[in-house]
């Protein structure tokens, strides 16, 4: 006969075993379409979760893109520091080492989809920062119009991946309404970046070599600092938050939970080409890629020809340097104060166009005004930085507005395609032999920043016609036609309507009735 204490462990078994079981079949009855768990979610535990992706996945998305950024913009530097003379370029070739990189990226993009559905982000991205780090120091080596379009190139092919990945990863770990701010953090750094650019030129431009030249030196600094930082990035990044080392296995459920209301899914590592159908047939894919297309085309002016606009108006080489980093602390103001407004009134279409007035204005100031007044014409020139207030801002409205891994990772590609594009004939639209007024195409672009106030606006009338046909689906499904979208409330609050969110991780926006854009 059992001894009371083998009794008492055999009662306690048994309630283990019932407790255990009831726990599995609440689970279980919990579970969405996806089968994903639901669970209750404090502000609290919100805020908690949102610190610890911070401190890892935002600080990691605004050191690389920050390393992206100089990399690609030093070559204006190098070319006030003489790589045009000691290169041999002549013509029209410093204008095409200038578009290079963005034509490596445009032929990218196709493969740039696939990986980032495919491949681990630990293993992408390091891969990504090591290539392009690569390509930037062997810049430092080159003598020659062919050597420097090779390395270029190549410098776009692996910086190609950059836009739409990171662009991914901030959807996949945070909320609708935390993503502008979010995306503004590592997105800003193009500001940071002009400045360290400027600082950087001017330091090591400096530095006496009987073996190199001042932008040999540049290049090869910030090509092996990138370089350097490929092992670190490999090392702390985390593929999804199902592996992530900073969240207990508790605030994993939770952090999944806390993007419930985003309806746009959490990562999947399967290619769904009737996602590719869906962004074919869908107007508002041409209209995120002719936005982004005609604002890069502005965008690659400042990169390209921004010094040299500067070194027009009469300064050396030193001074034109130094001029720029007022230009990159307007940048990064407009970048977080654009996107911080547009967390706080929830809509990205009214502030776009605002952000296009100045631009505007600047151009038309460059265009008009005599060389002779400087003062004006730098007025001028640091009224461009407010396109890049811009781009965070539709990257974050993409995102927003787009449901499934795929889906995602296909509209980023185009839209970079689309920013590709924009560099390439941004460039081209300056000819050397129009300096130092370029009026030719101050023009272009002028019209060109008209165009896309146009364009923000037919997005802005297609996402509300969208939304009334959701409101139709729903009604025809027996649902509600107007439902509360949580996701872009400033503090965390759970779905209040039942049964909405239960295919907020399987289905795309435009399979899912649940789903509401935002503007």
């Amino acid at each position: 006969m059992p001894s009371s204490s083998q009794q008492v462990d055999s009662g306690s078994a048994k309630i283990h075993k019932e407790y255990a079981e009831d726990v599995e079949a609440s689970r279980t009855l919990s579970k969405d379409a996806a089968g994903i768990e639901r669970v209750e979610l404090t502000d609290e535990d919100n805020k908690r979760i949102r610190r610890k992706t911070d401190k890892v996945i935002l600080v990691i998305l605004v050191w690389v893109y920050f390393l992206q950024i100089l990399d690609k913009s030093v070559l204006g530097y190098g070319s006030i520091f003489g790589l045009q003379k000691d290169t041999g370029l002549v013509g029209n070739q410093y204008s095409l080492v200038g578009s290079i990189a963005p034509i490596g990226q445009l032929a990218w993009q196709p493969f740039s989809s696939i990986l980032i559905v495919k491949v681990p982000h630990r293993i992408l991205m390091p891969a990504l920062i090591l290539g392009w780090g690569i390509a930037q120091a062997a810049m430092a080596g080159c003598h020659s119009y062919t050597g420097l379009l090779v390395t270029r190139f190549f410098l776009g092919v692996f910086e190609g991946g950059c836009l739409p990945l990171f662009s991914v990863i901030t959807n996949q770990w945070y909320r609708r309404a935390e993503q502008p701010i979010r995306v503004a953090a590592w997105y800003g750094t193009n500001g940071i970046a002009t400045i360290v650019a400027s600082a950087l030129s001017f330091g090591l431009g400096h530095i006496p070599s009987a073996h190199l030249y001042p932008w040999q030196i540049i290049f090869l600094f910030v090509g092996l600092v990138t370089i350097l930082t490929a092992p670190i990035v490999y090392w702390k990044l985390d593929n999804d938050i199902g592996s992530a080392r900073f969240l207990t296995d508790h605030e994993k459920i939770q952090a999944v939970e806390r993007l419930r209301a985003n309806q746009t899914g959490i990562g999947s590592r399967q290619f769904e080409w009737t996602h590719v159908k869906e962004i074919l047939i869908e107007p508002k894919s041409y209209l995120w890629v002719g936005m982004s297309l005609l604002l890069n085309v502005g965008a690659s002016v400042t990169n390209t020809f921004g010094p040299l606009i500067l070194s027009g108006l009469g300064f050396n080489k030193y001074i034109t340097s130094l001029l720029n980093m007022p230009f990159g602390a307007v940048q990064f103001i407009i970048i977080i104060l654009a996107s911080y407004a547009a967390q706080k009134v929830r809509l990205k279409a009214p502030i776009l166009l605002v952000l296009v007035i100045p631009v505007i204005v600047g151009l038309a100031m460059l265009y008009a005004i005599p060389r002779s007044d400087t003062g004006a014409l730098l007025g001028g020139y640091y009224l461009l930085a407010f396109l890049f207030g811009s781009n965070p801002l539709i990257v974050s409205w993409i995102v927003g507005n787009t449901a499934g891994t795929t889906k995602k990772s296909v509209i980023m590609s185009l839209y970079n395609a689309g920013s590709s594009a924009g560099n390439i004939i941004g460039p081209l639209l300056f000819n050397s032999a129009d300096a130092p007024t370029y009026h030719p195409g101050l023009r272009a672009v002028l019209a060109i920043f008209v165009a896309l106030a146009v364009v923000v606006l037919l997005q802005l009338a297609n996402l509300m016609v969208l939304n009334k046909m959701q409101s139709r689906k729903r009604v025809a499904n027996g649902k509600a036609a107007i439902i509360h979208d949580a996701s872009m409330e400033n503090h965390y609050v759970e779905i209040d309507t039942e049964g909405v969110g239960r295919h907020a991780f399987d289905l795309t926006d435009r399979q899912n009735d649940e789903f509401v854009y935002i503007y």
